[in-house]
């Protein structure tokens, strides 16, 4: 390592500066010698053969805990996969929640006390359905379905629409099975009942 000397004639301004420049070695830094990473203690290299991998022995706390994880991983798998199938339903049922607060926050003139007149005619409904569990069942959403009518009708109307569509698919549905049912039992070529030597 060496020092170096600078000697400038002249102010800096001037374009023709003369420098000199000395050079000498330090006197007061010792001369290092390097050290080979064999010969630092933390990064002593063992010999060939001398190195094992030896696995260690488990305790009785792994053991333990390793059987319960592995009793329990058909119940978390179980777990997970309802979690995946049910997640997107809470989310959109949270969803629906979250806009109808916000609906009920802002909510039209008028609409809590047709909501009242609503909520009063399925309380008639109820009464009125006394002693019998078919009018129980019946008679309060039909009073509050005519009262929602009353000041809905276009969705009223959309709603029968839309019912009556469903109502009318499931009832066909159900006359096909019951014919199938119907001609797999009693329409049988080898029925005794339907045999031309029985007439």
């Amino acid at each position: 390592m060496f020092k170096v000397i600078q000697r400038s004639m002249g102010p800096a301004s001037l374009s023709l500066l003369t420098f000199k420049v000395y050079a000498s070695q330090k006197k007061d830094s010792p001369q290092k010698t390097s050290v080979k990473v064999n010969e630092l203690s933390l990064y002593s290299i063992p010999e060939e053969g001398q190195s094992k991998y030896v696995e260690e022995p488990r305790t009785q706390l792994e053991e333990s805990i390793s059987h319960l994880r592995q009793h329990c991983e058909p119940y978390t798998s179980w777990c997970q996969e309802m979690y995946s199938q049910t997640e997107p339903k809470m989310q959109s049922l949270v969803k629906w929640g979250l806009d109808s607060y916000e609906y009920l926050q802002n909510a039209p003139p008028g609409f809590f006390p047709r909501l009242g007149v609503i909520g009063f005619a399925g309380i008639v409904g109820l009464l009125l359905a006394r002693g019998s569990k078919i009018k129980k069942l019946v008679y309060p959403p039909g009073f509050m379905g005519l009262a929602a009518s009353l000041y809905y009708p276009q969705q009223a109307i959309v709603f029968v629409q839309v019912s009556g569509e469903k109502l009318y698919d499931w009832g066909l549905r159900g006359y096909i099975v019951v014919e199938d049912l119907w001609k797999e039992n009693f329409q049988k070529p080898g029925n005794v009942k339907n045999s031309p030597g029985n007439k």
